[in-house]
């Protein structure tokens, strides 16, 4: 029997298959593909089979497998939670509302009593307002229920950024906090930095101001040019990432969307910051410092979220 850790990904759409091929390539844990035969019959049975036939190349030995029983994923170490409806050209992901609210509860609540000690990471959309469906379903603390939008939309705030200075991205150092909306993100452009300069001594401000625009509206644009999905490359990247930090306690520093507790003057609403993600989930919550504006509009967001947590059948 294998002593590596387990995380179960929930949800083996196009985001869920990627997820699982990119985590096994870490090496670090075993991975179950978990959906309903309802929706996928056997889709997410191939995906793994398929995904575990690469390890005789990509040299790893974490094991990939399918179930259609939440008794497989007992004991997993993090749930990372994908069920629900991809956006289509047109729909904002407020248009999801409902319906991945009920596929959320019909996940959230079976994993967490399969898997009672987990970390949830929430990727399905309108992201914030899944985050509290799950902590109302499961009862966790916010140590326990993530929401993975910042990582996604500072890895593309990041690209744009990178692309106009004509630098590496990997000096691009700079976040996006608040909602995981096209309305509600707030890219931090007051300490974003580019190898420790300030991005306003390298881009005029109606440069960034066109970054930050596309930034919000990311995600509407790849659903545009797919025409039949939406992204699940960087999605999947992102959230691996935030999983390895908890599997392998690395302390990592990660936007995500936390029920703040006070911080920005925002209470008991999921709202984006940097939270530090370790053994067991959030190890600790930081308050970023920002200009007054951002503060505005974090908070703007969170009453956007409770507007929609408002609306949930």
């Amino acid at each position: 029997m294998s002593t590596r850790k387990k995380v179960t990904i929930a949800g083996a759409g196009m985001t869920g298959g990627e997820m699982a091929q990119r985590l096994a390539e870490k090496n670090i844990c075993d991975i179950i593909l978990k959906d309903e035969p309802s929706i996928v019959e056997t889709m997410h049975h191939g995906k793994a089979l398929d995904s575990a036939q690469s390890g005789a190349w990509a040299g790893f030995e974490a094991q990939i497998t399918a179930t259609d029983s939440w008794d497989d994923t007992a004991g997993s170490e993090v749930v990372v939670v994908t069920a629900g409806i991809p956006r289509k050209p047109g729909m904002s992901r407020e248009d999801l509302l409902n319906g991945n609210a009920t596929a959320m509860r019909n996940v959230a609540g079976p994993a967490a009593k399969a898997s009672p000690d987990a970390a949830f990471i929430i990727f399905s959309n309108p992201m914030d307002v899944m985050c509290h469906v799950a902590m109302d379903v499961t009862a966790f603390p916010r140590e326990r229920i993530i929401g993975q939008g910042g990582m996604l939309d500072t890895a593309r705030y990041r690209t744009f950024l990178s692309r106009e200075a004509g630098v590496s991205v990997r000096d691009v150092h700079g976040y996006v906090l608040g909602g995981h909306t096209d309305t509600t993100m707030v890219p931090i452009v007051s300490t974003t930095m580019l190898g420790g300069i300030p991005v306003a001594s390298v881009l005029s401000q109606d440069k960034i101001d066109a970054i930050v625009e596309r930034t919000m509206k990311g995600g509407a644009e790849i659903v545009g040019l797919l025409k039949t999905g939406s992204a699940f490359q960087a999605p999947a990247t992102a959230t691996m990432e935030m999983v390895e930090a908890i599997v392998l306690d690395q302390g990592r520093l990660i936007p995500c969307s936390i029920r703040l507790q006070g911080e920005y003057g925002v209470q008991d609403t999921f709202c984006g910051t940097i939270a530090k993600l370790g053994a067991g989930g959030v190890q600790q919550v930081y308050e970023v410092a920002v200009s007054d504006d951002e503060r505005a509009k974090i908070q703007a967001a969170a009453e956007a979220t409770k507007e929609l947590v408002g609306l949930i059948e």
